[in-house]
């Protein structure tokens, strides 16, 4: 084999430490960057929070503007999950160090760009956000993740109700126990058999015994409120809710004619029930018509999740990173116009430890220079992460403004005046790269006039319309939801009589289309809706 040189002219990337992470803080949520931020508080000394005011960094919203290079942009792209990476060969040196704890001193190299001099007074991000606090100061004070916390569990409930029981010690532990294996629904989801055999699988004596407790503490626990508690189906939860109705001794008697015919048709299979077939109920013989539609119509206002109320609402809690307020405007006849700002509550001020930073400094050159340089590294490291943690703010408020921009008769009029909108058009304006702006509009919400939103809702495909344009599918969902809210109970519109309308509004919409959206709104088809 000849051997010889050759030349090749191919492209490059390397993913560096500081960008990964820039990536990464980018595409967490609220919830995740504040346990990355105390995670970074635990691992880094160099890191701490700041009660004080500081001017901010170099590198911020003043820069926001900035032209993105054609580099930033390749590195965009070559992070993005898209398979087109074009003609040129781009080729991410990611490797297993690349991929360690950013808190560890192995692997990573925080040179470049972030010299020391990058940031020479060591000052805190984050001009108007407030200081950490435990939130303990007052109930005036308290936030809404606080109050969450305090609510009582069904469990706790059922358990404090359990204390005013007079029983034995066997019963009150299988009491005790049937209690905690509820779902988060008020369920039993396990047989009773089953629940014996994981504690004493091997003794069938044992088993039958711890059975027949069972049986006990679970018509105990059925006494208990919320009624319908420890069901092991809808039925049964159903049952339970129609018997302590019927147990009202100031019960006239066709309310309780009504009720009778009511626990019997949740004695029949729920599928009569849910496709309200009252024909065959009443072929069933379980009650004249009329009273068949008056008893479905009383099992509807019963509650299918006795645990409902009880489940942690703190899940359900969404703190905005993005507060839009419309700015008073004397002139009435002007454009409404809308102030956008990050939510200070989720902006942690953070800055480098001046104490180690100066102590660091001052002792250049000693004997153990790998010690310093390891020190010299975790300190560059905290300053990158000041940087990186205010690029994602600064990138997250510039989405915002724009997404404000292209929807503000959103904001003036409600989603019923909602636009197409795509990743593509926010990009192309910004400079930046479609993946980048997916990962801003994933898991950050906007508090609005209207309420809060993902920045995902704010983009949506476009329908054709009669005139050549193009309305938004979100705001066509919202006329869809108008249009059933204003119809009638005796005559619910079917979804060919909805793509009618919707047609008649010069919006092109098919009636699979129309299915489609009214199940995303989680809307009954027009035979559930009609009342009976």
């Amino acid at each position: 084999m000849k051997q010889g040189l050759s030349l090749r002219v191919s492209q490059h990337l390397a993913l560096t430490p500081q960008l990964q992470q820039s990536i990464r803080l980018l595409q967490l949520s609220t919830l995740e960057l504040s346990q990355e931020v105390d995670q970074m508080l635990d691992d880094n000394p160099f890191l701490e929070l700041s009660e004080d005011q500081a001017e901010r960094e170099d590198f911020g919203v003043a820069q926001a503007d900035t032209p993105v290079s054609e580099g930033d942009r390749d590195a965009e792209f070559a992070a993005s999950p898209m398979p087109d990476m074009g003609s040129a060969t781009v080729t991410s040196t990611t490797s297993d160090e690349d991929n360690a704890p950013l808190g560890g001193d192995e692997g990573i190299d925080w040179d470049g760009d972030g010299s020391t001099e990058m940031s020479p007074d060591d000052g805190e991000w984050g001009v108007d956000a407030k200081a950490r606090s435990n939130n303990l100061n007052g109930d005036e004070d308290k936030d809404a993740t606080e109050l969450a916390r305090t609510q009582e569990s069904l469990q706790a409930f059922l358990h404090r109700q359990a204390l005013g029981l007079r029983l034995g010690a066997e019963d009150s532990a299988a009491l005790r126990f049937l209690i905690e294996s509820l779902n988060d629904d008020g369920y039993l989801e396990e047989s009773l058999e089953d629940l014996a055999r994981t504690l004493n699988p091997a003794d069938e004596e044992e088993q039958d015994e711890l059975v027949h407790h069972f049986s006990v503490a679970l018509g105990l626990l059925h006494s208990l409120e919320p009624v319908g508690v420890g069901a092991r189906g809808l039925a049964e939860c159903l049952c339970l809710q129609v018997k302590a109705l019927l147990q009202d001794v100031e019960l006239d008697w066709d309310d309780r004619e009504v009720l009778d015919v009511a626990l019997r048709i949740c004695q029949q299979p729920m599928e009569l029930l849910a496709r309200r077939d009252i024909k065959r109920l009443v072929q069933l013989g379980v009650g004249s018509d009329a009273l068949v539609r008056e008893a479905i119509a009383a099992i509807a206002r019963l509650e299918p999740k006795p645990g409902r109320r009880f489940v942690d609402v703190e899940r359900n809690i969404v703190v905005p990173d993005v507060l839009v307020l419309q700015v008073p405007n004397t002139n009435k006849a002007a454009q409404a116009k809308f102030r956008v700002m990050l939510n200070p509550d989720v902006m942690p001020r953070l800055k480098v430890h001046d104490i180690y930073a100066n102590v660091l400094r001052n002792h250049r050159g000693g004997k153990d220079s790998a010690s310093h340089a390891a020190l010299q590294q975790r300190l560059q490291e905290a300053r990158w992460f000041i940087k990186n943690i205010q690029q994602r703010f600064d990138t997250i408020l510039r989405v915002s403004t724009a997404i404000v921009e292209r929807q503000k008769s959103f904001f003036t009029h409600g989603e019923l005046a909602m636009r197409p909108l795509v990743l593509r058009e926010i990009a192309d304006e910004l400079g930046l790269h479609e993946s980048t702006i997916s990962r801003v509009t994933t898991a950050k919400y906007m508090a609005t006039p209207f309420g809060t939103f993902e920045l995902k809702y704010f983009f949506g495909s476009g329908l054709g319309t009669e005139s050549g344009g193009n309305a938004s599918s979100t705001a066509v969902r919202a006329l869809i939801k108008q249009f059933i809210s204003a119809e009638s109970a005796k005559k619910p519109l079917s979804d060919n009589q909805i793509s009618e309308m919707l047609k008649e509004q010069g919006i092109e919409c098919a009636r699979r289309t129309v299915a489609k959206y009214r199940e995303g709104l989680k809307i009954a088809p027009a035979s559930l809706r009609k009342a009976l």
